[in-house]
Formats: C-alpha cells, sequence, structure tokens
C-alpha cells in the first residue's frame, strides 16, 4: 500500500472513531473516552488534513457540529446554526487567536470577555411576545431535539420575560456538585448505573420522556448569548449579560472584561486556581470580542465562530489506554520497561509513550496490555502511567510478564535483591554501547554536536568507534567521513572543531560524560568542586566519599567500583594521553547565588546546559518543577505551563537578557 493510500485510510478511521464518539457524547450521554483523547485525535485529523487537502470531506467531523439528533424525541431546527468554539489549549493559542482578530480589525483596543466554560449542555430558549415557546439541544448544530417540556421544570429558566419582540437566548445546562452525588448516591441505591460526571447527569436528565424523573432532579442553567442583541441596541457582549441578567436570566457572575489578551490570560490563571473550589463544573475559560458589531465582519467558519475561542485547562492527569510494554536498555545495562499509548494529550502535549520504570513497578500495580489507565506528567516532563482502572478492565487482557533476556543482545539479565532494576551485564551489548556514547556526546556531558544516534550507529557498524575514547580519533578519518553521504567539508569541520573543544570543559562534565553508575549531573558537579581533579577523585577513599554531602554509601561504593574496573582504568588513561582537562575549572567562581533555585521554560538563546551551568558556577540550583521554593523562572519564546505556575507563586520571571543584568550584578558585588 502506497504511503497516500496509509494516510487516506488513517484518517478515514480518524473521521469514524471521531463520529462514533460525537454520537456516544452527544447523542447517548455515555462518553467512552476522555476529553484529552477526544482531543487528541481531533487534533491529529484536523493536521492530517491541512497536509492532504485532497482527502478533504464535507461531512468530516471536523467540518460538522456535534451529532444528529436523537430520533426519540422531537427535531426543531436552530433559526441559526448552533456553532461550538476552536479551543486554545496554551498562551500561544490565545496569541495566535488575537494576532488573527487584529488581522482584521485592527491593533486598537480589542477587548475581551471571559466567561467560565461550564461543564454542561448547550441549549437554545425560543421566547414568542415574551412567553417561552420552544426549547432544544445543540444537536448537529443544525437541528436539536426539543426539551421543552423538561427545560419547564428548570426553576431559574424564566417562563415570561418583559421584552414582546420575538427573541432567542443560548446557554448551558448544568447540575452542582453536591446534585450530581445526590443523584449517584441515589442510582447506587436501587442498583442502577452511576453517571460518569455532572455534564453527563444533567445531559440525560434533560433529554428524559419521564417528566417526574426530571423534576426530581435539580437542574440549574446559566444563559450567556443573546442573539440579535444588535437589533435591539446592544453594542457590546458585557451589556448583553447584564441585559439578559435584567429579563430575569441566571448569568454566571464570574465573567470579566479583559482589556488585552495579557488580561485574558491572568483570568484563566486565577480561575485554573479557583475551578475546584466552585460549586458546578468546569472545564475551561471561554473568550469573546467584546464588541458584538465586529462579529460579522470577522466571520465564522461552517464549524464555529472566529470572534470566540474556548481555552481547555491543561489535564495533569488523564485515562488512556495501554496498547503494549516493551523494554529497552540504558547505557548502564538498566533495563526500563515503557508503555505504548493511545495518544493523550496532558498539559497541552501529545503523549504516546511513558515510562513504567522497572517489572516491580507493573507487577505491583497490576497494569495489563489493553487496560485503560490513568497517566500524569510527572514534574511536568516524563508521562508516567499510575494505575489502571479496574473496572473497565475486559477479561482477556494481556498480564504482565518480565523479560528474562536483554531485548537487543538476548543476555541473560540479571537482578540482585534488594535492587528492583534488571540489568544486561554484557558490556558488549549494541545498546548499551550507543547509549554510552550519546550520554557522553549530549548536552549536560560534553555537549559534542554532530554526534547524534543516527551518525553515532553509522560510525559504529563501521567499526570507527568502538569506546568513549575512540571518539577523539574521529580527527584521523577524515577521508574515511567525507567519503560517506551526506558529510561535507563544512559538516566534518564543525564536528572536529566540537570534538576538540570538549576537551576543554570542565571536570563535572568529564565526570557525568562517563557515565559512573548514580552519578548525575548534580552530584558531577558536588565531587568536581570537592575534590578538584579527577586524580584526587580516583585516590578518594570509600569513608571520605560516603560522608560527602548529598553523596551517601550508595554513590560512594558506584564511584569506587567504577575507577577499580581495569576497562574503565585504561579509558581514563587514553583519554588523559588525548589531553582532555581532568580539573575543575570554576574554582574562583562567585558563589553569590547560593541558595537560589532557578527553573526555565520556552526555546533560550543559549543551550538550557550552557544556562544550568552558568547558574551552578554561581551556586544556583536548578529544577525544573514550579513551588513556592522557586526564586526565578528564565523564560523564552513559547513559554509552557510553568509560566503559568510562576504567575500562580508569585514567582520573579526573567528573560535571559535580565538574568545577564543579574549575572553582572551578582559577579560586581560577589
Amino acid at each position: 500500500m502506497s504511503n497516500k493510500n496509509n494516510i487516506k485510510t488513517e484518517i478515514t478511521q480518524l473521521r469514524n472513531q471521531i463520529k462514533q464518539w460525537n454520537y456516544e457524547y452527544h447523542v447517548l450521554d455515555v462518553p467512552t473516552v476522555s476529553d484529552e483523547i477526544y482531543d487528541s485525535a481531533y487534533q491529529q485529523l484536523i493536521k492530517l488534513e491541512t497536509q492532504y487537502p485532497q482527502f478533504n470531506s464535507n461531512d468530516s467531523p471536523t467540518k460538522t457540529i456535534g451529532s444528529k439528533p436523537n430520533n426519540t424525541l422531537a427535531k426543531i431546527f436552530h433559526q441559526q446554526p448552533m456553532l461550538s468554539l476552536g479551543n486554545a489549549f496554551n498562551y500561544q493559542d490565545l496569541l495566535k487567536f488575537d494576532q488573527q482578530i487584529k488581522k482584521t480589525l485592527g491593533e486598537n483596543n480589542i477587548e475581551y470577555v471571559c466567561e467560565l466554560k461550564i461543564d454542561g449542555l448547550s441549549i437554545s430558549i425560543i421566547y414568542e411576545k415574551g412567553k417561552l415557546k420552544t426549547a432544544a439541544t445543540r444537536g448537529d448544530g443544525i437541528a436539536g431535539e426539543d426539551i421543552t417540556n423538561n427545560i419547564l421544570t428548570i426553576k431559574t429558566i424564566p417562563k415570561i420575560i418583559a421584552l414582546t419582540s420575538n427573541f432567542e437566548v443560548r446557554g448551558e445546562i448544568y447540575l452542582s456538585k453536591d446534585e450530581f452525588n445526590h443523584i449517584n448516591e441515589k442510582q447506587k441505591q436501587q442498583n442502577l448505573p452511576l453517571f460518569a460526571n455532572p455534564r453527563n447527569a444533567a445531559a440525560g436528565t434533560i433529554r428524559q420522556l419521564d417528566i417526574n424523573i426530571v423534576k426530581s432532579r435539580k437542574l440549574d442553567a446559566f444563559l450567556y448569548y443573546y442573539i440579535n442583541a444588535t437589533n435591539d441596541n446592544i453594542k457590546t457582549h458585557d451589556q448583553a449579560l447584564l441585559t439578559l441578567q435584567k429579563y430575569g436570566f441566571k448569568i454566571n457572575e464570574q465573567w470579566q472584561l479583559c482589556k488585552n489578551i495579557e488580561e485574558v490570560w491572568t483570568y484563566i490563571a486565577k480561575y485554573e486556581k479557583l475551578r475546584n473550589n466552585l460549586p458546578y463544573e468546569i472545564d475551561g475559560i471561554v473568550i469573546k470580542i467584546n464588541d458584538l458589531t465586529s462579529y460579522e465582519l470577522l466571520g465564522r467558519t461552517n464549524k464555529a465562530p472566529k470572534w470566540a475561542i474556548a481555552y481547555k485547562f491543561p489535564a495533569i492527569t488523564s485515562v488512556t489506554k495501554l496498547l503494549d510494554i516493551f523494554p529497552t536498555v540504558g547505557r548502564t545495562g538498566k533495563i526500563t520497561y515503557n508503555a505504548r499509548l493511545q495518544p493523550v494529550i496532558i498539559a497541552g502535549t501529545t503523549i504516546t509513550f511513558a515510562t513504567l520504570h522497572n517489572g516491580d513497578y507493573i507487577i505491583n500495580r497490576d497494569l495489563r496490555i489493553n487496560d485503560l489507565v490513568s497517566v500524569k506528567k510527572a514534574g511536568d516532563i516524563i508521562p508516567e502511567v499510575i494505575a489502571p482502572i479496574i473496572t473497565s478492565r475486559q477479561t482477556n487482557n494481556i498480564v504482565f510478564k518480565k523479560a528474562s533476556h536483554c531485548p537487543i543482545c538476548k543476555t541473560k539479565l540479571e537482578q540482585v535483591p534488594p535492587e528492583v532494576d534488571q540489568y544486561c551485564i554484557n558490556i558488549d551489548c549494541p545498546s548499551r554501547i550507543l547509549k554510552s556514547l550519546m550520554h557522553f556526546c549530549s548536552r549536560n556531558a560534553m555537549d559534542i554536536t554532530g554526534l547524534n544516534e543516527k551518525i553515532l550507529l553509522r560510525f559504529l557498524d563501521l567499526k570507527w568507534i568502538k569506546t568513549i575514547s575512540d571518539i577523539y580519533n574521529l580527527v584521523n578519518l577524515r577521508k574515511e567521513i567525507l567519503s560517506l553521504p551526506g558529510f561535507g567539508e563544512k559538516s566534518f569541520t564543525n564536528l572536529i572543531n566540537s570534538i576538540i573543544r570538549s576537551k576543554q570543559n570542565s571536570l563535572e562534565r568529564v565526570l557525568f560524560g562517563l557515565g559512573i553508575r548514580h552519578v548525575g549531573q548534580k552530584t558531577a558537579i558536588i565531587l568536581a568542586k570537592k575534590y578538584l581533579t579527577l586524580t584526587n577523585l580516583m585516590q578518594a577513599t570509600f569513608d571520605d566519599l560516603a560522608n560527602t554531602n548529598e553523596i551517601g554509601p550508595t554513590i560512594a561504593t558506584s564511584i569506587i567500583d567504577y575507577f577499580l574496573n581495569n576497562t574503565n582504568q585504561q579509558l581514563i588513561t587514553n583519554l588523559q594521553n588525548l589531553k582532555l582537562n581532568f580539573n575543575y575549572l570554576h574554582t574562583n567562581q562567585s558563589q553569590a547565588l547560593n541558595g537560589k533555585t532557578f527553573v526555565l521554560t520556552g526555546t533560550l538563546t543559549k543551550s538550557r546546559n550552557e544556562i544550568s551551568e552558568l547558574l551552578s558556577n554561581y551556586g544556583a540550583k536548578i529544577t525544573n518543577i514550579i513551588s513556592n521554593k522557586t526564586n526565578y523562572l528564565i523564560v523564552g519564546e513559547n513559554p509552557g505551563n510553568k509560566l503559568l505556575q510562576a504567575r500562580k507563586l508569585n514567582v520573579k520571571i526573567i528573560n535571559e537578557e535580565q538574568l545577564q543584568s543579574l549575572l553582572k550584578e551578582v559577579a560586581k558585588n560577589g
């Protein structure tokens, strides 16, 4: 099958899957996947349809709204299409929305109204001569289900209003958290299925054919959209909200008028923090242009208006399907088990793989292939599978068994109690060798650009590299390297210059690059600062190492064992003969930032490794997690969720230019 046929098949499968999910969500009120799984699939479909317009179809769920109405209820056609909203998942999406608005309306005085995105069921209500005439669900945007009789049971929706002209208002039916819990308690007592969430319960209730059941549940509604408000001389959305309130409609009073997109972001940060304290569920913020007169100018797609967008709160945890479990081999031989997942969006990122750590971790949590599992982003960086959803487990889900042999070299794995990790002990294992070389060349170690995984694999296959020290002999293989496809004079020169530069790196980089078990970047700095030279470290006693702050007996044993190994001793000798620097180069550096904690986010002009090393040399601590103990967040382009977290916690936010000013100041005073 050709690549285009594969793409067409993937697009068709995505469309069919999303249509089924829409039907389950909008019609049956029984959603079978989380919002994150749905959003991930939906965004992938948009991406493919954009890249391959020849496969576009008017019936794609990216071009239609909701799902066809349920046939058990009468159908009502909307006087105007009941559109859905486009989604924003991060600050960059909001900036893009703002920029698109300004392209049409100009740069001046763009005001926005922010409203809480109630997790309920969208409705449209028609009044004729002041009396409630009909009410309908969204349906497919063109026609919805007639829920007029059931709407009449909601006490907060007025049956008569002081308006003689025909009038349409739209809003959201919802259930409070307390009422949702009360309904589920009744369901439980009667041995009936429980509702998954308040939205599910509200949608199921409003579609009930038994009016007595509807009456027994305390449905509520917020109204937020005055259709054709400009015909009644209302020019802004905030004025429209206040007018609805004057007519007796319940509006959500947490709305706010914002003068620019930055104020919108501040509002979002506020309610992401407060959302759990609200008496009802929200899943984001709706942002609308305040000027109603600009709506027609901005227009809409066939699915969503261009004058509004919905910001969806990032999920810290989500539920998805565990498709496979497989082991990989690290540079020390340690086996790490990994999960392949059905793609899911968590904290604005599409997650396809996650760590499962070791075999015991999987067994203790009883994780099985094809389980639905909860997933989180540990430290907002590494995805991690937390636990299976036992209630959804199928009988044929596959029970996990630990690997007995290395997946690469097939050597029998070893596990020494009380350690939980398995190891491939074959030092000639191709995966171990490759990972060791990749680690040595990485940014946080020797920072040798030009030796990526693909090139290292090629050099390994050609037997030009067998150990770390062979990297420094590549300078002698100019003719051979230039004969390879993709290698020119410039790329060769850049590679060799990078290798030569790495010889002058400070001791802590060499220590980290060697890959000594348990010696990470932070530990390497501690050792380099204390012992100053590699010779001093190699001569250190166990007691001296074990009593060093943040080292302890486990790391001390690993260091002693590493330098007692004959192969490692020969490597050190070879590197010394190749003139690598084995001294700590920052002995005179000021420690003026000692005790200060920094976090980095976004795309920076300098490498993160370079900035982290610079800060470490001033005594600062660099972490990946924003907390109350964070002193500074350094922000580059396209910052992530850390920016939002920093604003919540009042962490000082600086850019690279401000960082340089800070370092100049501390150096001057240090």
